[in-house]
């Protein structure tokens, strides 16, 4: 008698590409055709591979474009597939990349392209502070007139209160990342900075100054999920996805703790519980430090530190607090100096992690790294938080 059980494909990433990052003439469908160029190179055409599509996009506000499922399906060549723009902010890449993930794992399809695209700079400052305080709960925050920068200062003087971490501490995240960036040719600025350069900026909202922000920027990526045996299908190196988790919190920071990322340890953990392994077994994290603070509260969250001690995510391993894990953090250069359009962030993590994985980091490439862990927050913190492990091929 059968039993019934179906085997469900394991999904794969089999492709990446991105577009340039930072300032552009460039619309979105144009920066989307770069991305989806990359990933499809010595690739047959989207149009004889996949089935559906996610396009991650915060907001219709920078072009005036909403429909951007239909829009970029109709770019890449595809007729009649199912094409969903979604949305969680700043998460909505990896919301996009999460759905795609989703329905190779159940068999409704054996291709499916994750892509995001934002046009940041179409708004100008104010139009893309205006677009990313919609985030913000309307009836306690938006309509006092607290911007994003704001909101995360709230977090980094509770951080700075409650621990031994200082603004220092801060700027070291900064340089690191920047340092990593120099070794990213994708990077928005790859140029190394030094504590000085963070510490004396223009404070934007104390603690935080100009260096402890992400840029705003513009920006594509592309990510092809498929199954084993389609990227082997198409000789494409394969990393495996191997959890996935997602959790959402309180919209308004009035209503949590602010440096208790709860959110986005409840995400990890159950990317860490499908993939079967802890915090201790990866090697990689990509974090989402849409400003310095981030980095140290997620750190935590994810349980790569003891409570009090994420700031010194910058520091050797060997030179951490007794409890933290060896991750490595942010090779790409992060949020902060690899680039943030919005929507495209979180599928720029898992071009980062494949690219490490497969060995095709270049310089930047952390050696003998078997297993990565993306998380990406829309929101202030963990209003909602997506996080993927992804693995080698070898790696069970």
């Amino acid at each position: 008698m059968e039993s019934g059980y179906v085997h469900m494909p394991e999904p794969v990433i089999a492709s990446v590409g991105a577009s340039p990052l930072g300032h552009t003439d460039l619309p979105g469908r144009d920066l989307f055709s770069l991305a989806l160029a990359e990933a499809f190179d010595e690739l047959p055409a989207p149009a004889d591979l996949v089935e559906a599509m996610y396009v991650g996009n915060q907001s219709e506000s920078y072009e005036h474009q909403i429909m951007y499922g239909t829009l970029l399906a109709e770019w890449a060549g595809l007729r009649h597939v199912p094409a969903e723009r979604v949305e969680g902010c700043a998460a909505a890449g990896a919301l996009a990349l999460r759905h795609a993930v989703k329905d190779v794992r159940n068999g409704e399809h054996e291709a499916v392209l994750a892509c995001g695209v934002e046009k940041m700079t179409a708004a100008g400052t104010s139009g893309a502070t205006d677009a990313l305080s919609a985030a913000f709960d309307r009836a306690i925050e938006q309509r006092s007139g607290v911007t994003a920068p704001s909101q995360y200062a709230l977090l980094a003087q509770r951080y700075l209160h409650e621990t031994d971490a200082t603004e220092r501490d801060l700027a070291e995240i900064a340089v690191k990342n920047h340092a990593n960036a120099a070794n990213n040719p994708r990077a928005q600025f790859p140029e190394e900075i030094d504590v000085a350069t963070v510490l004396e900026s223009d404070p934007v909202a104390p603690p935080l100054k100009l260096f402890d922000c992400a840029p705003v920027g513009d920006g594509a990526a592309a990510v092809l999920v498929t199954t084993p045996d389609l990227a082997a299908d198409l000789d494409r190196p394969q990393v495996r996805v191997a959890g996935s988790g997602a959790s959402a919190n309180s919209i308004a920071v009035a209503e949590r703790d602010m440096t208790e990322i709860a959110g986005a340890r409840v995400a990890a953990e159950r990317a860490y519980e499908e993939a079967g392994i802890d915090a201790g077994a990866v090697d990689i994290v990509e974090v989402h430090d849409a400003f310095t603070v981030c980095e140290a509260l997620l750190a935590e969250a994810a349980g790569f530190a003891p409570a009090g001690t994420g700031y010194q995510s910058y520091l050797p391993p060997a030179e951490r607090a007794t409890g933290w894990t060896d991750v490595q953090l942010s090779p790409s250069g992060g949020l902060k100096a690899r680039g943030h359009p919005i929507g495209a962030t979180g599928l720029l993590q898992a071009l980062e992690a494949y690219e490490q994985l497969t060995g095709t980091a270049g310089d930047r490439t952390i050696t003998d790294a078997e297993t990565a862990l993306l998380l990406n927050e829309g929101g202030v913190a963990d209003a909602v938080t997506v996080s993927h492990v992804l693995t080698t091929a070898e790696a069970r």
